[in-house]
């Protein structure tokens, strides 16, 4: 697939520039509650690295967590710190030990394939963040932040009526409040 072609041009970061600057980049314009919980995620393959990011949260007092993967239900995220050993979930992916407590993110960070200037995303196809997105936002507000490379943005992504939009795309090159979100904050302050 094309985007993951792009996103695997932009990977050979030997020296963590791209993840230095979207942790730069998140810090300076996406404003947290002081105790807001942080969903992340550990980076497989190609995704951008978000453990600098993280682990600058943790030290500003955020809980984190990282996703625990329940085949076909949505993700359930389990508290983590950077000094934690983790264990090999589903597909592999490195997880906390089922013991560490289960918190409910204020805030998601997203991995993807590919965005577009509406908020759209394209995963890996299984759907995880299209169910837990909507899940816990029947529960409380949730604010979503893709983190990505600048080189995987496109011009229009494919969707359907499961697909979520996101709130904040983060790339090494800048944070963009996605259009409808801005349009949604700009009736809101002229409607007051």
């Amino acid at each position: 697939m094309a985007a993951e072609a792009r996103r695997k041009a932009q990977a050979a970061d030997p020296d963590g520039h791209a993840a230095g600057a979207v942790r730069a980049h998140f810090l300076a314009h996406i404003k947290l509650a002081p105790h807001a919980v942080i969903g992340g995620y550990w980076p497989i393959g190609t995704e951008l690295d978000v453990r600098p990011l993280m682990i600058a949260l943790h030290q500003r007092g955020h809980v984190c967590a990282l996703p625990v993967v329940h085949r076909r239900q949505p993700l359930v995220f389990h508290r983590w710190q950077p000094d934690d050993k983790l264990v090999r979930g589903v597909f592999d992916i490195r997880v906390p030990d089922h013991h560490t407590p289960v918190v409910d993110p204020d805030v998601l960070l997203v991995p993807l394939l590919a965005f577009d200037a509406r908020g759209m995303r394209i995963g890996y196809g299984g759907g995880y963040m299209d169910r837990t997105i909507p899940a816990i936002r029947s529960r409380k507000p949730l604010l979503t932040v893709g983190i990505a490379y600048a080189a995987q943005e496109v011009t229009r992504v494919p969707t359907d009526r499961y697909d979520q939009r996101l709130d904040w795309i983060v790339t090494e090159s800048a944070a963009r409040l996605m259009e409808r979100r801005r349009l949604f904050w700009l009736r809101r302050f002229f409607a007051s």
